[in-house]
């Protein structure tokens, strides 16, 4: 017997790029005129879609989710279409698919090489864009694999067998497209071990901008970083709130969070005194800083972008940047995708960036540092706050399985002086009653010092003993009394230092402009016993300009015959926000910036950036000053 309603076309599962606009279509007969409705399901939850009663069901694609129809006749027959998914794809790179796409497929996600025990699961993924959705096969060794037809290759337990070269086909109606080849191994494991003979990491946090809205993360996220990089045996230097003078000479990069944007591929990061708007001329070049990286052929250079990648000045044109040189092992970790912003989370008392949040939970892991970013990446993608907002984004030419948690082997004198403090020894000072004030000097962040003073338990005829730091009068523009300190640093200075070394204390921040050696003056209020009379004792002490301020100093003047770092030494490098782990060998110094008056502040101080890059690949461990 016919049936009352045949569909006589089913809705096809579409894989789309998120905005692109399509429609599905369900057609079929029936005795009698037919009614459609469409329907959509996300997270088990269907719902009717309103007004959605034509046979053709336009979208927009935002989110990936599962549609059917249904279509009745005037008799109260019904059925229901083959349920299809419409699969959106959130980050796909520049220029796909093109203007004149026609739905053939497009591969956006390929395989990567893989090393795995036997014994253990592997696992291969890719996926591909297309209307209709295409179709997945496997191949190994130029054989196709039975059961290996979705976008994940599985098998559960890994034979010696099972190694060999990897790659899939997307097919649909209109052609096919396959992804690269990659090596996959199967054995013991035994890894090839790499060492550094250096790890230097530069972080730079930009907080108070003078014309633009001011951050809350960067500060706590900056802190927390170097923390967790020093105890992978980095030497870290960590700056907040440099200009465009000063980001132009840290050229060593390993993190930058900080207002930021990304214009045709370039990516900028905006220096605190960048006006409004700003162009890329008054901003820093991401590539231009990497190309001096490579002049170093580093064993590893990481780049960390906690920053916004969207542009809003369309009508600027771009800076003038060379070609990238093809060395390899050089690794991107976006905090957000292309065209997208990133994002700041309130954590009670201190802010964080959602990137930061999911890197410092990871980046100890002893793992490809790949792995460790695609940790992160699959993290944030979990995250309800931020889900169809924020996702991370990686790129990489690594051709080494390089990992942050590589041993050093430094050699010489370095292996013995690495990881040096930065800080300024303690010192006790006596006054003339015989009272004595401990001086203490404490390094948040390599250009921010809080300078503390502690009165020792004071002689008997002393009595009500008060000291008191006065403001030097040499920095007005540098030195911070303890009343108008900011907030988060002040909280954070309490939360990493016990509570009764901040009685008498003053912030010197913005280090690197201190041109003069900085003199310290201490009061003492005390009674003398028996007197009932306030007297008052002055001291004075010198802090040395190399010692506050040893990463933007004299240029580089390295001995004859100094060796040169080897090139497996990891430069670890992101974006600006501070400088990366310093040491200087014998006769060397950091570089200060010279800007000139050319147009593009990437190019600006080029001599600089060059020596600069030099010194720090070149140095040996834990001196700090000349």
């Amino acid at each position: 017997m016919q049936e009352a309603i045949v569909i006589t076309e089913q809705p096809v599962s579409v894989s789309v790029p998120v905005g692109h606009s399509f429609s599905l279509r369900c057609r079929a007969q029936g005795r009698t005129a037919l009614q459609y409705q469409w329907f959509c399901q996300q997270q088990s939850h269907c719902r009717q879609i309103p007004g959605a009663t034509d046979p053709d069901l336009p979208i927009t694609a935002q989110q990936t989710q599962l549609y059917t129809c249904r279509v009745n006749d005037l008799h109260r027959n019904a059925v229901f279409s083959d349920w299809v998914k419409v699969e959106v794809h959130q980050c796909v790179a520049r220029g796909l698919p093109t203007q004149h796409w026609r739905g053939e497929p497009v591969v956006v996600l390929n395989p990567t090489e893989q090393r795995v025990e036997v014994g253990k699961p592997l696992q291969l993924q890719c996926a591909a864009m297309g209307v209709p959705a295409p179709a997945y096969q496997w191949y190994r060794n130029g054989n196709p694999l039975e059961h290996q037809r979705k976008k994940k290759l599985w098998i559960a337990h890994a034979k010696v067998s099972d190694s060999g070269t990897y790659l899939c086909c997307a097919s649909n109606r209109h052609g096919e497209h396959w992804t690269h080849a990659v090596d996959v191994h199967i054995g013991t494991c035994h890894p090839e071990k790499f060492f550094a003979t250096g790890k230097v990491a530069l972080l730079v946090g930009n907080n108070g901008y003078q014309h633009h809205p001011n951050l809350l993360a960067p500060l706590m996220d900056v802190f927390e970083l170097r923390l967790l990089l020093e105890q992978l045996g980095f030497q870290v230097v960590s700056l907040l709130d440099l200009n465009k003078a000063e980001m132009a000479a840290a050229v060593t990069i390993f993190y930058y969070a900080g207002h930021g944007y990304e214009h045709s591929g370039r990516n900028y990061m905006v220096p605190i005194d960048a006006p409004q708007p700003y162009t890329p001329a008054n901003c820093i070049s991401v590539q231009r800083i990497l190309q001096k990286m490579q002049q170093q052929h580093t064993a590893l250079n990481l780049i960390l972008l906690d920053t916004c990648r969207k542009w809003y000045n369309p009508e600027c044109p771009l800076s003038q940047v060379q070609a990238l040189e093809p060395w390899g092992n050089t690794v991107y970790g976006y905090a957000t995708c292309e065209d997208a912003e990133a994002y700041e989370l309130q954590d009670g008392e201190f802010s964080s960036g959602i990137f930061m949040k999911y890197l410092k939970k990871h980046i100890l892991q002893e793992k490809k540092v790949t792995h460790m970013l695609e940790d992160v990446l699959e993290d944030i993608g979990r995250d309800p706050l931020v889900t169809g907002k924020q996702v991370m984004e990686i790129k990489h030419t690594l051709k080494e399985a390089r990992s942050l948690t590589d041993p050093i082997c430094p050699s010489g004198a370095a292996a013995e002086q690495w990881g040096r403090s930065h800080d300024p020894l303690s010192r006790t000072l006596t006054f003339p009653c015989g009272a004595q004030v401990e001086l203490c000097f404490h390094r948040l962040f390599s250009n921010m010092m809080y300078v503390c003073a502690k009165l020792q338990p004071p002689p008997a005829h002393v009595a009500d003993a008060r000291v008191l730091l006065c403001r030097p009068t040499e920095v007005d523009d540098a030195a911070v009394l303890e009343e108008s300190r900011p907030e988060p640093a002040e909280s954070l200075l309490a939360s990493v230092y016990k509570r009764e070394e901040l009685d008498c204390v003053f912030q010197l921040c913005g280090l690197q402009r201190i041109q003069a050696d900085v003199v310290l003056r201490l009061d003492l209020h005390y009674t003398p016993q028996g007197t009932g009379q306030r007297a008052c004792e002055s001291l004075q002490t010198t802090l040395q300009k190399s010692l506050l301020g040893p990463f933007f100093g004299q240029r580089s003047h390295p001995q004859p015959g100094h060796p040169r770092t080897p090139s497996l030494a990891d430069s670890l490098c992101g974006d600006p926000r501070g400088p990366a782990s310093l040491g200087t060998g014998s006769g060397g110094s950091w570089p200060c910036s010279h800007p000139s008056q050319a147009s593009e502040p990437e190019e600006n101080d080029e001599s600089d950036l060059s020596q600069l890059c030099s010194a720090l690949l070149r140095a040996g461990p834990g001196h700090d000053q000349p």
